[in-house]
């Protein structure tokens, strides 16, 4: 247990942090599974607009830090081939 004022505030936000990383991350997990799951599904626009939504997400996980921009980046590719199928 930390003794000084500022270390109990460290352990409080970075526990804060933890919990909305967590649920950011599972957020985006569970969105990619639905993607490959349903875009063989879809017609062309709709592969579009949903590759673009899932472009913007990833781009801003990124962004925030909660994966590396070269996973990003693979994902993104893997995800365009999936929808050029």
């Amino acid at each position: 247990m930390p003794n000084n004022k500022s270390c109990k505030k460290r352990l409080i936000t970075n526990a804060k942090r933890n919990e909305r990383n967590r649920q950011n991350r599972a957020m985006m997990r569970s969105k990619v599974k639905v993607y490959r799951d349903t875009i063989e599904a879809k017609s062309a626009d709709e592969k579009a607009t949903t590759l673009n939504e899932m472009y913007r997400l990833i781009d801003t996980q990124a962004r925030k830090g909660l994966m590396p921009k070269t996973r990003a980046s693979r994902l993104k590719s893997r995800m365009a081939a999936a929808a050029a199928k």
